[in-house]
């Protein structure tokens, strides 16, 4: 268990009135434990509970298959286990409730997480309980990291960083989109990532493509590459995108992305405690606006056990209040991403990085690839090429 995240948890039911929150989600019962439960965030209904009650104890409850799993990673934590296939999970949650002493409680619960027809069964398991959402108070305090979030944080940033870095060194004009992310595969693994979301490999035309895997398309001289990854260690994710040109940059490019740098710059200079969310979006459209560039509707947010948290830097800072601002705060981690999808000359641009929030400012969490000038593919190719003809030179002298 991971106490300074249920001492956080402790302050706030007190704050709010709670007796218990239960984590629902994958998320949150990996901000409890510290571990995700494999097959939960694959199989909705295999159901994994931490139950934190206000003097701070702490029961799990998993399904039978992962039983072994979590008593593994939590030995020294109750654990109670519901069978996939004969048992209610609901009512087994109930049972545990019941046997903390919260059957007349006041509970929080993550009402985005949990289906209606789960709920409505664990209300008629526990009827004298009260039911209040907590999903607003768990995202509140994962806004704020600790020590060790931040020191995870920063890793998975530099993991990130280094794998794309080294995957677009490693390809060139001939290569496919799925040799980037074969070398970009291997390279997370090997520099220390349990898994990986949302890899995200768009070249040439593609790159104007949100959201895009990798295809067969082959890379052509002159093509402009977006590669992003989010690299993960217990549940927690760095994400980080890095934009690179095969061979020649096109046209225009080397304008746009100097622009896009020096949002990058002004984002930072602008992020330190105190800080509008709002204000720092509007002069990200401001700074887009001087080339007639399209912005899209945010420009960074909280990253996490989440791949989007709060705040976000855009229209909408707290998710799902629309037209509100927030504060940035010392020891957030943000995502920003100054980016243009469509810049008009059928290629797309972004560059994505990790922000921590200082007590004076901002620092950089990935620093790995120098941005400030685009990447070429085909580095690491060249290297070894120039590397054979010195040797070849040397044997024959």
């Amino acid at each position: 268990m991971r106490p300074e995240i249920i001492e956080k948890q402790k302050k706030a039911m007190a704050e709010h009135g709670l007796d218990a929150i239960v984590s629902v989600s994958p998320e949150n019962f990996a901000y409890v434990t510290g571990f995700v439960v494999p097959s939960q965030p694959l199989i909705r209904h295999r159901h994994a509970f931490a139950v934190v009650t206000a003097d701070g104890g702490v029961s799990l409850v998993g399904v039978d298959m992962e039983a072994g799993t979590i008593r593994r990673r939590a030995p020294d934590t109750p654990l109670r286990v519901w069978a996939e296939f004969s048992d209610d999970a609901m009512t087994v949650l109930a049972e545990e409730l019941r046997a903390r002493g919260l059957a007349r409680a006041h509970i929080g619960l993550e009402m985005d997480y949990l289906p209606a027809g789960d709920f409505a069964r664990l209300r008629a398991a526990l009827p004298d309980a009260a039911f209040t959402r907590a999903e607003n108070v768990l995202a509140r305090l994962r806004q704020i990291k600790t020590a060790e979030e931040i020191a995870l944080l920063r890793r998975l940033s530099r993991i990130a960083d280094q794998a794309i870095t080294d995957a677009l060194a490693a390809v060139d004009a001939g290569d496919t989109e799925m040799d980037i992310a074969g070398h970009l595969t291997r390279n997370v693994y090997a520099l220390g990532a349990e898994h990986f979301k949302l890899m995200i490999v768009a070249t040439g035309e593609r790159s104007m493509l949100p959201n895009v895997g990798p295809s067969e398309r082959v890379l052509r001289h002159g093509d402009v590459c977006r590669v992003e990854i989010f690299s993960v260690i217990g549940g927690y994710q760095a994400g980080v995108c890095r934009t690179a040109f095969v061979g020649e940059a096109p046209p225009h490019a080397g304008r746009i992305w100097s622009h896009l740098v020096e949002c990058k710059y002004e984002i930072m200079n602008m992020v330190k405690p105190g800080a509008s969310c709002r204000a720092i979006y509007d002069a990200f459209c401001a700074k887009l606006a001087q080339l007639d560039l399209p912005p899209i509707s945010f420009v960074g947010h909280g990253i996490g056990l989440h791949l989007h948290e709060d705040p976000y830097l855009g229209t909408t800072p707290i998710l799902g209040a629309p037209g509100s601002d927030a504060v940035i705060e010392e020891n957030m981690v943000l995502g920003f991403e100054p980016l243009c999808y469509d810049t008009g000359h059928g290629f797309g641009m972004q560059n994505k990085d990790m922000l921590l929030v200082t007590a004076t400012g901002s620092e950089l969490l990935s620093d790995y690839a120098d941005t400030d000038a685009l990447i070429r593919t085909g580095t690491a190719r060249a290297g070894n090429a120039a590397g054979r003809e010195d040797a070849a030179r040397a044997a024959v002298a």
